[in-house]
């Protein structure tokens, strides 16, 4: 009987050294992969503007003298919006329509004497090419003096105005936003490495400070075919429905919808493992994947509290979740954080992740 206690008491002393020598098994976070709604997009951001609008300014540099419209006052094609200090301008009229009138009495007179054989020919070809001149200069000063009145260029509606009377303006200055407030569009740049993803007709969720929480949509309308090579853009235009809030000139956040699936397996950003990257980028190298293509990865799964390597095809991913196209199924328990040193099949002691916040 003896002997029998000490044999199951060495046996013991043998099972807790080993315990103690290999240690107990590692304590995983899990969590489930859950079912969600998967938004692959391309960002990018634009203004609001009319899509019939026109930015006028004056044609010569001269003092504001007087403003004739106000800010939403309806104006058709060549009405005076402001006129300019064309004092100046007026006296070079004044002069030129005096050259003209004096060098067509001349000629009247050199054609009276030519008649008369008083004049030579030659007197009456240079009396006509001098008349002719005279009244070419009348005609360009009467033109410049038209300058100095700022017009509307086409029918529509005054969006903005900045002009005061008084100020000095130059013909890089905008006085005047004409357009139609009705139908509305985003201008936005897609960085290069994008645009060849947009299409005509996708839908873009967009995002505006002035209207927080609210879902605001747009459609792609129109693609510049040629980018801005020092910005390494290209201009999309997003058309916006007639009864979008949105007002003109404010700056929206859009995201281009290339692909959407409402059924998607999603896993928490800390559950996906992804290779690491290659320090060089030698000749025999893979080449890198295209915009958009799945990424390879691999999650550990735990059955039975046991922990099993799987590889995944990555999709979507964002701050948060990440999309699982290939390799798991909603439901199954993934590891947050593995430990390093985890190998496939070993065995693990479970804790459930915490629920996040809100």
């Amino acid at each position: 009987m003896r002997r029998l206690l000490l044999l199951l008491a060495l046996l013991a002393a043998g099972g807790t050294a080993a315990w103690v020598r290999y240690g107990l098994p590692p304590r995983v976070t899990i969590a489930m992969a859950s079912q969600g709604t998967a938004l692959e997009a391309v960002y990018a951001t634009g203004t609001v503007e009319p899509v019939q609008w026109a930015r006028i300014g004056p044609a010569t540099r001269a003092r504001l003298t007087e403003v004739l419209v106000e800010e939403r006052q309806r104006v058709t094609e060549g009405q005076p919006m402001a006129r300019l200090d064309d004092r100046q301008a007026r006296s070079l009229v004044a002069e030129a329509e005096a050259r003209a009138r004096f060098a067509a009495d001349d000629l009247a007179r050199t054609r009276t004497l030519v008649a008369r054989d008083i004049s030579a020919r030659t007197t009456l070809d240079r009396a006509e090419r001098d008349a002719q001149a005279a009244e070419a200069t009348a005609r360009a000063a009467r033109q410049r003096l038209d300058d100095y009145v700022v017009r509307a260029p086409t029918d529509g509606v005054v969006l903005r105005r900045d002009a005061e009377v008084g100020e000095v303006v130059d013909t890089p200055a905008s006085l005047f936003w004409v357009g139609e407030p009705r139908p509305l569009r985003i201008t936005a740049e897609v960085d290069e490495e994008d645009i060849a993803r947009i299409r005509l007709g996708q839908r873009v969720l967009l995002r505006a400070d002035a209207f927080p929480g609210q879902a605001l949509t747009a459609t792609v309308a129109q693609i510049t075919p040629k980018g801005d090579t020092v910005r390494k853009a290209y201009r999309v235009r997003l058309a916006l429905p007639d009864d979008t809030p949105l007002l003109v000139g404010m700056t929206v956040e859009a995201n281009i919808v290339l692909r959407e699936t409402p059924d998607a397996v999603l896993v928490p950003q800390a559950a996906l493992v992804l290779p690491p990257a290659p320090r060089d980028a030698s000749p025999s190298a893979p080449p890198a994947p295209p915009p958009g293509a799945p990424r390879q990865g691999h999650v550990w799964v735990v059955e039975k509290e046991v922990a099993q390597r799987r590889a995944v095809q990555v999709g979507v991913e964002s701050p948060r979740n990440v999309e699982i196209r290939q390799g798991l199924r909603a439901g199954e328990a993934v590891v947050l954080n593995p430990p390093p040193g985890l190998t496939d099949g070993a065995p693990v002691r479970l804790q459930a992740a915490a629920a996040p916040p809100g």
